[in-house]
């Protein structure tokens, strides 16, 4: 009897220290968890919103931009990297997992963000950086202390191959080598990316205890999951082999071309992911994953095969297809969508250039921004938007070397330019700094602001803004959108991106030009079961007919049109 009354006092305060929405059943009527048909947003932090006027963005600003959040449309917010941190790497490298940089906030910034997100049914997740860490965290400096240390084995040691050499020829993503030599103890620690971030050792189960430990104390605070950073690089090949050299040409830092087989993407990392996934599980929280594959199979084992790794691994090979074209972007929805797991869909974020640069063409860039819009929005899976596409922002890159920040661009000028232009303030009006900040951005703010900003876009009925709230809307409340089969049409057209969306009689009809010209769409859909001729309007990117015959759908250049069948 003792057991289980102690049973049910454990069972108790599980349940009342969990968030609200934690206690809801894990899925719903039709056997969907919660973040199945969210629309995500990723947050850069220090660009968002500056509430204290010091020119950089913070936890305060983000809460004061909630409404404009619900208004648009969006469930769940990402936060990247808002830890304590030197900010060799903007955040990721994290100094302490259990509290907030000082540029932004303190904690209680944080509560106060997660209760009124709650107030808006907006869910707050955070970036966690679960591969590395600073070199300034406190784990690290007891782990170089000396080679006795409790820590040491936190992270990853090794002694030299040959006198004055790195242990093995694997290289930094920034370039150089993975390994920096420590003097003071006389060995080499790993580094997939700066030297100032040496990555954990996740073969030791202390390291695995700590890093969970970390996500239940943020889930215990009422954070619904997280995005996991740079999870193909958690393990390395144990027996520490050289990577094989392709060729003999160097990359643009400057280093051999290597086949990355033994740094990468170890079979270690998913049992690690599965048992992230129980912690998650206990909070009905969700696991985002920064997944970058070169194929659909390497891509479904992140989902696991019982459906029990990471929530939502990201489909980066979309972002891939950097043009527009309709037999490429064909291919790889039809790759994650046949592959029997919940897509999910990404096409820009703060290490890939805005959508508005890398398809537009300079005359026409409002219309695709729409048209881009409406395809990764009326897909079948869950999106991830990055701030500040839907009010068509471009990059802003640096103009001279000595106006870079990111350290990518600094190690890689002119060639590499970095990731700056991607992070720039958010604009938000008219005003000066487009009502970012009444100081200088740590960033410059992009001439085409007081054009393209939300306070404008939000009372002009055709801007991208409008756009993107209105398909928002669509996408959550039409049930062939959230539930529908998705079905490729007119898959011979080199111009045309044409599918439905069918689920119980409802049938909605997606249209992409991504061509220049004018084109007439003949849509047959006979095969799918389907007897209709002809279809309503739901929203089009152009002047459209309210209702229109398929045999013939009239298309302007770059324009996107959805209807439904009747």
């Amino acid at each position: 009897m003792r057991t289980c009354t102690l049973s049910l006092t454990v069972l108790l305060f599980a349940v009342l220290v969990m968030p609200a929405w934690a206690q809801k059943n894990a899925v719903d009527d039709e056997g969907h968890a919660w973040w199945h048909h969210a629309v995500f947003y990723e947050i850069y932090p220090r660009s968002f919103a500056d509430s204290n006027n010091d020119g950089i963005g913070d936890i305060p600003g983000i809460t004061s931009k909630l409404d404009y959040l619900h208004w648009l449309g969006v469930d769940a917010i990402w936060i990247a990297p808002m830890f304590p941190s030197p900010q060799m790497d903007w955040g990721y490298d994290v100094s302490d997992y259990y509290n907030v940089n000082p540029d932004y906030g303190k904690l209680k910034d944080i509560d106060e963000l997660l209760a009124r997100g709650k107030q808006r049914n907006i869910r707050v997740l955070l970036d966690f950086v679960l591969t590395y860490t600073s070199d300034q965290n406190k784990w690290f400096q007891e782990s170089k202390s000396s080679r006795t240390n409790p820590k040491r084995d936190w992270y990853i040691w090794r002694d030299a191959k040959v006198p004055d050499q790195p242990p093995n020829n694997w290289t930094s993503l920034f370039g150089g080598s993975a390994w920096k030599y420590d003097s003071s103890t006389t060995q080499w620690y790993y580094h997939y990316f700066y030297p100032p971030q040496p990555n954990l050792n996740w073969r030791n189960p202390e390291v695995e205890k700590n890093m969970f430990d970390v996500t239940r104390w943020w889930y215990k605070r009422g954070v619904a999951g997280f995005r996991l950073d740079a999870v193909d690089v958690m393990f390395v090949d144990s027996k520490f082999r050289d990577n094989p050299v392709v060729g003999t040409d160097k990359n643009a830092l400057g280093d051999p071309v290597e086949r990355e087989i033994y740094d990468k993407n170890q079979p270690e990392l998913h049992g690690v992911l599965q048992r992230l996934r129980k912690v998650a599980d206990e909070y009905n929280a969700v696991l985002i994953g920064e997944t970058w594959t070169s194929d659909i199979d390497q891509l479904k084992r992140y989902y696991g095969e019982h459906d029990d790794e990471v929530n939502m691994p990201m489909d980066f090979m979309f972002t891939t297809v950097n043009k527009l074209s309709p037999a490429d972007f064909r291919k790889q929805i039809q790759w994650v969508d046949g592959s029997g797991e919940w897509p999910v869909y990404v096409l820009s974020n703060h290490d890939i250039r805005r959508v508005y640069d890398r398809y537009g063409d300079g005359k026409h860039n409002d219309q695709i921004a729409k048209l881009m819009a409406s395809l990764y929005l009326t897909l079948r899976g869950t999106v991830v938007m990055y701030y500040g596409e839907e009010i068509g922002m471009e990059n802003n890159d640096p103009k001279r070397p000595e106006d870079v920040k990111d350290s990518m661009g600094k190690l890689g000028w002119p060639k590499e330019k970095g990731r700056d232009g991607e992070r720039t303030p958010m604009q938000w009006n008219t005003e000066a700094n487009a009502g970012f900040s009444a100081a200088t951005p740590w960033l410059p703010v992009d001439d085409r602001y007081k054009s393209y900003n939300v306070e404008s876009e939000r009372q002009d009925a055709n801007s991208i803004l409008s756009y993107y709230h209105q398909l928002l809307s669509m996408r959550h409340t039409n049930k062939a959108l959230l539930e529908g089969k998705y079905l490729p049409l007119n898959e011979d057209d080199p111009n045309v991106l044409s599918y439905s969306r069918s689920y119980k009689g409802e049938t909605v009809l997606v249209v992409l030009n991504m061509s220049g010209m004018a084109k007439t769409v003949s849509l047959n859909l006979a095969a799918q079961g389907v007897a209709a001729k002809s279809a309503k309007t739901l929203l089009s990117s152009f002047a459209a007919p309210s209702n229109v015959d398929l045999r013939k759908i009239s298309v302007e250049p770059f324009g996107a049109w959805i209807g439904e069948t009747e």
